[in-house]
């Protein structure tokens, strides 16, 4: 936010007030003050490192009120000379005034908070060419969300490492959603090959791994030309994190181009794949079949169809493992041997696992 906007106010209001007022940031630096003489100075001994608990605080007789929507510390302070009552109404009042001059601003010129609340779907469709032009946002690049949800993290931010590893706020963006999902809006060159998109993903995986011991999974959404398709990018990164989940456990970064069956599968009513399930299944269940013959149907699959080849990586003689696809197919009716069953039972399998994992549906 301008703070030519907080010195505007705190020079309307000093002589209301009648004492020295202002406004530090995040890194203790005056950004508006009454006295335009301490106005980019540093005090050292202050700062807004604090938890929710913390109302306000005195320094050096000042009075300090936190103000401002970032955590673990706020955005900026408002302080007043003095350290009585009326310092501490004095300082509470020009917090909520500059608190909602901050949140006016965002929310009409800050690029960023148009992105997110475009991703979010939190504007109107006819609104959000115009509101573009408003803010001179760049519409003819192509673009892709990155979601990238924290499962585990020391104290280090894992949202201020990526925005530090994307620094251009003209082109990139990065916010917070939840605690522990963050989104970065990627400016990408027109035809880029997704290929490049997961060798950026493991970049910044790597890098939060290998460097600060932040555990992440990454979505990956399709490349979008327009602003308004960002949300449609975002809710690709968000089924790609939960079709992941169930699917490909083993895979830290998910692109929802790469998803094939799982995806379509994940569209699915789950009324419809229970019924699927019960046609399939219909001359025995598939609970009867044992973690023994599972384990073998998932090498058959693996090794393409390919009995020798799947007989040699189980250590079991060729008739062993032709022996146990009887069974299966006496259980199930279904000859694992011809392509059209295996394709049937490969499907089934995939919808008894989506739907044992409850699915959340975006």
């Amino acid at each position: 936010m301008s703070n030519r906007l907080f010195q505007g106010i705190v020079h309307q209001m000093v002589d209301t007030i009648g004492c020295e007022i202002g406004v530090i940031d995040e890194s203790s630096t005056v950004v508006a003050c009454s006295d335009q003489s301490k106005l980019g100075t540093v005090n050292e001994y202050v700062s807004l490192d604090m938890n929710d608990s913390f109302d306000f605080f005195i320094r050096d007789g000042y009075t300090y009120k936190p103000f401002g929507s970032a955590k673990p510390k706020a955005e900026y302070a408002v302080f007043v000379e003095g350290t009585d009552e009326t310092a501490y109404r004095y300082a509470s009042m020009l917090s909520i005034t500059l608190a909602s001059l901050q949140q006016f601003y965002d929310e009409k010129y800050d690029r960023n908070n148009f992105i997110k609340n475009v991703v979010l779907d939190n504007v109107l469709p006819g609104d959000i060419q115009i509101k573009a032009r408003e803010l001179h946002f760049n519409q003819d690049v192509s673009r892709v969300v990155f979601l990238i949800r924290i499962l585990s993290s020391n104290e280090v931010s894992a949202f201020d490492v990526i925005q530090n590893l994307f620094p251009d706020k003209n082109k990139d963006f990065v916010f917070n959603i939840t605690e522990s999902d963050v989104i970065l809006i990627k400016e990408v060159r027109h035809g880029i090959e997704l290929s490049d998109l997961e060798k950026l993903a493991f970049s910044i995986s790597d890098t939060l791994s290998g460097e600060f011991y932040t555990k992440v999974n990454i979505g990956i959404g399709t490349v979008v030309d327009t602003v308004r398709s960002l949300a449609v990018s975002f809710k690709e990164a968000q089924i790609a994190l939960e079709v992941g989940k169930v699917f490909d456990t083993d895979k830290t970064i998910i692109s929802y181009e790469n998803l094939g069956i799982a995806r379509l599968i994940y569209h699915l009513p789950t009324t419809l794949c229970e019924t699927f399930l019960r046609e399939v299944f219909k001359k025995g269940s598939i609970e009867s079949l044992d973690q023994e013959t599972l384990f073998t149907i998932q090498k058959f699959f693996e090794n393409n169809l390919n009995v020798s080849e799947t007989s040699r990586k189980l250590f079991v003689h060729r008739n062993t493992l032709v022996y146990r696809l009887e069974k299966i197919k006496k259980l199930t009716g279904l000859d694992l041997r011809e392509f059209d069953h295996a394709i049937i039972f490969k499907i089934a399998l995939m919808v008894k696992k989506y739907l044992s994992s409850n699915p959340v549906k975006f």
